[in-house]
């Protein structure tokens, strides 16, 4: 008997449940309201397209497992996307100091456009899965309480399924969805600090080529808003310049007050580096970065049939570069599920939404435990939890600014590899309690080439 999945919304999330049911379904359906690009273009659909996105290490890994049959990691860097190491591709600033940069392993992260991403993981899915692509809308759920049979698309077209997976995004109308066909008092929760992202799109001057991915983050202890910037290396010998504001300092979208913005960040380095580039684009200003959770895990009741992953179940600040990767590994626990039971399995359904759970939860408790310091936020206030973590979180942020030990835990822990526990092993522990073995580098810690490079493009 034949088996179809249908998958609402395709993308990220949405293609990587695909590529997770394609080995136990005779049949995978993705919706989505977009025509598919041919390339890699940007779409409607993704309100964050045009800004940064990192594919962190454990991210990649999970994708890694959906494609057995292929080299995830080979395949972006064939599309364009730049390999860098945490450990010596990266100049950072945090609250606690600048990082020092070592001459040792540490996990990696890719970078390009969003759209890139989209386009090279669609091509996997195309062409190592029989998964079609359709145009069109899902309005509502088939099924009951129970037992979810479908989709109605486009208020008119029923679509029978085995299994449901909405990964439509941000945007997600399942609530609703479930609320109408009996299911309710489903639980959630919005933080919102009102940042607000500005990108521009730079040519990398020549010389530059190599020069090392450069963030300044926020600071959330200072009670006042919080400000960060990033230049990241993406495809086509381009600078993605991403600014972040919380509520009260949200970055301009003119050109003039752009580059300002940069130069007022907690260090000059992002406006000196950019002044004296040349800007390829406008500048995209989006609104839309809340972090969002729906504790589908929670519900009294769940029916068979039907699950939700990525944004349609929590969504997060983007200045974390979590939620890829957090799709990701939804995706991955689907997979696990569906290949040990079946797709149609009694229970399952409830099983991958309390995994998925887990997954989101550290990447939540991440997000806003430092969302609630900013004086502004909207949704909450530090609670002794959030303190608690963000005492220990600067102390072995501290130890990190000197210390390869203290680094590599805060590495893995941004990778999200090894699990929330990482953080509290005895050696992670050991690390924050002896702090930083060298002193924080007092100033960016570039290397004498890197320095002649923002030499020659400071125009300030």
């Amino acid at each position: 008997m034949s088996r179809r999945a249908v998958v609402i919304g395709a993308g990220m999330g949405g293609l990587l449940a695909a590529a997770a049911l394609s080995t136990t379904v005779d049949e995978v359906t993705v919706l989505d309201r977009d025509a598919m690009p041919e390339g890699p273009e940007h779409r409607r659909g993704v309100p964050q397209g045009r800004h940064a996105h990192l594919l962190l290490a454990g991210g990649l890994d999970a994708i890694g497992s959906l494609f057995p049959d292929a080299d995830v990691r080979k395949h972006l860097l064939a599309a364009g996307a730049h390999e860098i190491s945490l450990s010596s591709g990266v100049v950072a600033l945090t609250p606690e100091g600048w990082l020092h940069r070592w001459r040792r392993p540490g996990p990696h992260l890719l970078t390009c456009s969003r759209a890139l991403l989209d386009w090279a993981v669609r091509d996997l899915v195309t062409t190592h899965t029989a998964t079609t692509f359709h145009q069109g809308t899902v309005t509502s759920l088939l099924g009951t309480a129970d037992r979810v049979t479908g989709v109605v698309v486009d208020d008119s077209t029923h679509l029978p399924a085995d299994l449901v997976v909405d990964a439509s995004g941000r945007g997600s109308r399942t609530t609703t969805w479930l609320s109408e066909v009996g299911i309710s008092h489903i639980r959630e929760r919005t933080v919102d600090s009102g940042l607000v992202n500005a990108t521009r799109v730079y040519r990398v001057p020549p010389g530059a080529e190599r020069f090392p991915l450069t963030v300044v983050h926020a600071n959330p202890h200072l009670s006042r808003p919080g400000r960060s910037g990033m230049v990241l290396p993406i495809e086509g010998d381009r600078w993605m310049v991403s600014l972040a504001g919380t509520r009260g300092a949200e970055p301009p979208a003119d050109p003039d007050g752009f580059l300002r913005y940069t130069l007022d960040l907690p260090d000059p380095i992002v406006g000196r580096l950019i002044s004296g580039a040349e800007p390829l684009t406008g500048v995209h200003v989006s609104r839309s970065t809340s972090n969002v959770r729906r504790y589908f895990e929670k519900a009294p009741r769940w029916p068979e049939g039907f699950v939700a992953l990525g944004d349609a179940v929590a969504t997060f600040n983007p200045a974390y570069g979590q939620g890829m990767s957090v799709a990701a590994l939804g995706a991955q626990t689907l997979a696990h599920e569906v290949r040990h039971s079946g797709p149609a399995a009694p229970g399952l359904s409830r099983r991958v939404q309390r995994g998925v759970a887990r997954s989101v939860e550290t990447a939540w408790s991440a997000a806003v435990s430092q969302d609630v310091l900013y004086p502004a936020t909207l949704g909450g206030h530090p609670r002794p939890a959030d303190r608690l973590i963000t005492a220990y979180s600067r102390r072995l942020m501290h130890a990190a600014t000197g210390s390869y030990k203290a680094a590599s835990v805060v590495w893995d822990a941004m990778s999200m590899r090894g699990g929330p526990t990482r953080v509290l092993h005895p050696d992670a522990l050991l690390a924050a309690l002896t702090g930083p073995l060298l002193g924080p580098p007092t100033e960016a810690p570039l290397t004498p080439g890197e320095r002649k490079v923002l030499a020659a493009l400071d125009r300030t």
